[in-house]
Order: structure tokens, then sequence, then C-alpha cells
């Protein structure tokens, strides 16, 4: 705990200065430091660093990049031969990809049927 006079802190708070001047006692191991002392609280930034591992990841740029990927790969009004494809792996590939059947079937055509590289291809 440190203490001013009447005022005391606990070990959670610091005094920050920026840029001090520091002289030194010839006599003694006593300094004297002069500057804007600012407190820092650690425990609010302890809390804030917390809080910022439980904010949603921003999915958008995600969505967006698989929409303007996959508008070049097939229009959406096109039909596309699904045979071979597994009609599962169709839906799962247009919810994770946000993007149309064609696309999705064109994309897992052209990965073999992996599900996992065909998603990869139209959110890259």
């Amino acid at each position: 705990m440190i203490c001013f006079g009447d005022i005391c802190f606990g070990t959670q708070i610091l005094f920050v200065i920026s840029k001090p001047d520091v002289f030194k006692s010839p006599a003694s191991d006593t300094y004297v430091i002069f500057g804007e002392a600012k407190i820092e609280d650690l425990s609010s930034q302890i809390q804030s660093q917390a809080a910022e591992q439980f904010k949603a990841p921003d999915l958008s740029n995600v969505i967006s990049k698989g929409e303007s990927s996959s508008a070049a790969v097939v229009q959406d009004d096109e039909e596309v031969d699904e045979e071979g494809v597994e009609p599962k792996d169709i839906e799962l590939v247009m919810t994770q990809a946000g993007v149309s059947r064609p696309n999705a079937v064109k994309a897992l055509k052209a990965a073999d049927g992996d599900i996992v590289s065909a998603i990869m291809e139209l959110t890259t």
C-alpha cells in the first residue's frame, strides 16, 4: 500500500510520470522527482482487457468477401448440375460461406466434394 498524507492507494494503482525530472541527493539515496503525475488504475485495465475477449468477432468482412468472389464464379440464376454432390453438403457450404446454391455446387465440384476446401475457396 502506498500512502501520501491521508490518501492511501492499493497496489492496483500506479502513478505515471511520462517525462520526469529526477534529482538525487548527493548525501543519501533520496530522490526528488518533478513532473505531471497521472494515475493509472490497473484493475480497470485488466477488466477492459477481459471484456475485449468476449466481443463477437466482426464477420462482415468475411461475408462480403464470400459474396464478392461468388458473384464472379456463377450467376445466381444460372442452373448448375448437382449430380455427384450431396444436398446436405451444398446446404452446409451455402450457410458457412454465405453464397448461393449454384456457387456452392461449383465450389464443391472444384474441390472434389471436400467441404472445407470449398468453404475456404469461397471465403478467401
